[in-house]
């Protein structure tokens, strides 16, 4: 809570494109929708490395991580990105996902410490009503 305000600080969210995936329209679709909801969103932008992301992560001090992946690298991505996040002792923050990521994958990824995974055609209220529920705002 803010001293000043008597509110909880917004949720602060980075939202990552990793790799090769060019397609960043549904990425840009969450970060907007999200901003719009009153959440503090930073958008990494095209072809970033798992160590850029989870290195702008730290420094923007964001309470959660959406990784958007439509390039089918989603089994070695997201393992290495919660690998990076637990060298860096930052394994509080909260990684949710979104893109092409076939049914049969969701589960294996939650088992390896992915919160929540989106799939096309998710209503961005769902998301958002998700990252309210799931995501702890550290003061």
């Amino acid at each position: 809570m803010t001293a000043a305000q008597g509110t909880p600080r917004p949720v602060r969210i980075l939202i990552a494109k990793a790799g090769l995936d060019g397609h960043d329209r549904g990425a840009k679709v969450i970060a907007r929708a999200l901003r719009d909801a009153g959440m503090e969103v930073i958008y990494t932008g095209l072809h970033q490395t798992v160590e850029n992301i989870v290195r702008a992560a730290i420094q923007e001090d964001v309470d959660c991580i959406g990784l958007s992946i439509l390039s089918g690298a989603h089994m070695t991505l997201f393992p290495e990105l919660l690998s990076q996040l637990k060298k860096e002792n930052a394994s509080d923050i909260v990684v949710f996902g979104g893109g092409i990521i076939p049914k049969e994958d969701i589960e294996a990824l939650k088992a390896q410490g992915v919160k929540q995974v989106f799939i096309p055609g998710t209503h961005t209220q769902d998301v958002i009503q998700w990252i309210k529920a799931n995501v702890p705002v550290s003061e």
